[in-house]
């Protein structure tokens, strides 16, 4: 089965769920482009995330969805929020959202978590997940240690249900790959950072078309919550400490509010500039229409020409 025949959507393209970033109006312009858009609710509670839902609702009438963290705070009442406000997609990640999963279920939505193992992939089909979304640790912000390129085809081999690919896609032939290893479509963050309609600072954008392919690092490790971002002084920072055994207060102070000083404050030496491997691959600031319909067009172009490859 196709992402679009599951979603409704013109393609089988799933925009990530990106904290601070993903708000209502810019999950609605996605979902006009022809995308699955996300409301992110990372950082907000019931209230705040549903007012964001509603702009979405009052700016589009295509298919979107909410992508719940599962450690915010206000978990249970956002849970219940979707379905009285009949949210139709909802993403999850970082947590088991087996709980919620009936209510969700009997409301009508379906649920696409995020995995980043075979394990917690297997979990999650028992809990009544509709798809999957099977993330490569080259992806930005929260990350896991296994890449895409090795995630995805034990997870396709491991569920009976559709997989979605993340991570390290920003690019028609990088959905190809991705289809060909099974998926049924892809979802994607880093280049659509680089949209018009995105409404991260223009530092932030600036600093992803200067990125080279090296330009991210991952900070928290020691602390199991592994986070890739752009390198600046915040990052060094934080690595130098690590290096040396400091602890998660400490750790903390430095990472305290760093993603709101790079969406919007632009501060791009000590905000935390949240980004996948792909940011080396951009190159312009486009608006996100375009950006979904190059990566589709190359997409087809790309699997049509695969008959030639010898091998």
């Amino acid at each position: 089965m196709k992402l679009n025949d599951l979603t409704g959507t013109k393609y089988p393209i799933i925009q990530g769920g990106m904290a601070n970033i993903a708000t209502g109006a810019f999950a609605a312009a996605v979902s006009n482009a022809g995308a699955l858009g996300l409301v992110a609710s990372g950082g907000m509670n019931a209230e705040a995330l549903r007012e964001q839902i509603r702009i979405c609702k009052s700016k589009t009438d295509k298919p979107f969805g909410v992508n719940l963290m599962l450690m915010n705070p206000d978990v249970d009442n956002i849970a219940q929020m979707l379905i009285e406000e009949k949210v139709q997609f909802i993403t999850t990640g970082a947590g088991n959202p087996g709980k919620y999963m009936a209510g969700w279920k009997a409301m009508g939505a379906k649920v696409f978590p995020v995995v980043a193992s075979v394990a917690l992939a297997k979990m999650m089909v028992r809990a009544g997940a509709d798809a999957v979304i099977a993330e490569g640790g080259e992806s930005g912000g929260h990350v896991g240690d296994m890449t895409t390129m090795t995630l995805l085809p034990q997870v396709v081999a491991a569920v009976d249900v559709p997989v979605i690919a993340a991570g390290g896609i920003a690019t028609g032939e990088q959905m190809a790959a991705a289809l060909l290893m099974g998926a049924c479509g892809v979802q994607i963050g880093t280049c659509l950072l680089v949209s018009e309609e995105c409404p991260i600072h223009e530092n932030y954008k600036a600093a992803l078309i200067k990125a080279k392919d090296n330009a991210t690092t991952v900070t928290g490790r020691s602390q199991g919550a592994p986070v890739r971002i752009i390198k600046n002084e915040m990052a060094r920072e934080y690595l130098k400490l690590e290096a040396e055994g400091a602890g998660r207060e400490e750790l903390e102070k430095i990472t305290l509010g760093g993603l709101r000083r790079a969406v919007v404050d632009g501060d791009m030496i000590r905000g935390s500039v949240m980004a996948g491997q792909v940011c080396g691959q951009l190159t312009a600031i486009r608006p996100a229409s375009s950006i979904l319909d190059d990566i589709y067009v190359n997409a087809k172009r790309t699997l049509e020409n695969a008959v030639n490859i010898a091998i």
